[in-house]
């Protein structure tokens, strides 16, 4: 055999939930997922960063999983940034004269779930090759390999970004948009998000509903002095170091306010206030 021919294992490990990711459905999304799946639909995820998106998309892979009479379905999820190649996706030959394949590729040959977190950050002419996955033809073209590979019933091609950070030059092609259906995502209410950050931080629901409300008032601030508001995720990891003994006072400093205001000078006045309003919630 030409050694052109051997081809290598790409290298991601298959994600396979053992335990079940903790997700609380808020709008729906769930059977819009499901329906997406059973259609062979593709699906966008976009929302604000922090606020679930991925976690999400990690549960439908444990449900479909759970739910599948044809074994697993991995999940295989490619971050998205802008030296991201169509050589990562597709695959390349190394040295070796081993062809290693790409994300994609082992996605469709796997039956998995292809999931291109934040991928308004890759470039144009890298997304371009998704398309055919987005069709109803369902194929991937691998020209050094010179074959065409048919995804299964059980692939499914998932992208997400934040709406947020978009510019024009980041802004995703009608004709890429148009193969997806979206589902819209946002910080869970109140009630919701205390729910999650308690079990996730596994703290009581007086202290998760303490940081919840000071993460609203952060929110609130957002394009009024700052570019971006207190993620789900802020408030959950703020919440782990007060379990582990880390004073609140402290914990949403270094967890909420530093992460936010890391421009001292810029964010002066905004910080007093926001340190005020922690000190108000936890009183020394």
């Amino acid at each position: 055999m030409d050694s052109r021919e051997k081809v290598r294992e790409f290298s991601i490990s298959h994600y396979h939930a053992e335990e079940e990711p903790f997700y609380v459905d808020v709008g729906g999304e769930t059977q819009i997922f499901k329906a997406a799946f059973d259609e062979r639909i593709p699906v966008i995820c976009k929302g604000p960063t922090g606020c679930g998106k991925s976690r999400f998309v990690e549960r439908m892979a444990y449900e479909l999983n759970r739910d599948s009479k044809n074994g697993k379905i991995p999940l295989i999820k490619q971050p998205c940034h802008e030296d991201l190649t169509a050589d990562d996706l597709k695959g390349r030959y190394l040295l070796s004269g081993e062809y290693q394949e790409g994300s994609a590729l082992v996605a469709v040959k796997t039956g998995g779930i292809l999931y291109l977190d934040e991928i308004v950050e890759a470039r144009k002419d890298t997304t371009v090759i998704i398309h055919p996955l987005g069709d109803e033809s369902r194929f991937l073209l691998i020209e050094k390999l010179g074959k065409m590979y048919q995804a299964p019933d059980s692939f499914m091609l998932v992208m997400s970004y934040n709406p947020g950070y978009q510019i024009k030059l980041k802004d995703l092609k009608q004709s890429t948009r148009q193969r997806f259906v979206s589902i819209d995502f946002d910080y869970a209410p109140k009630d919701l998000e205390t729910q999650i950050v308690s079990h996730e931080a596994k703290i009581d629901e007086k202290m998760a509903e303490g940081l919840v409300e000071i993460g609203a008032h952060v929110r609130n601030l957002k394009n009024n002095g700052l570019e971006e508001g207190a993620s789900t995720r802020l408030l959950v990891n703020t919440g782990k170091l007060i379990r582990k003994g880390i004073p609140p006072i402290k914990a949403c400093k270094v967890g909420i306010l530093n992460p936010i205001t890391d421009d001292m000078d810029v964010y002066a006045d905004i910080r007093k206030g926001l340190e005020d309003i922690i000190d108000n919630y936890f009183p020394k």
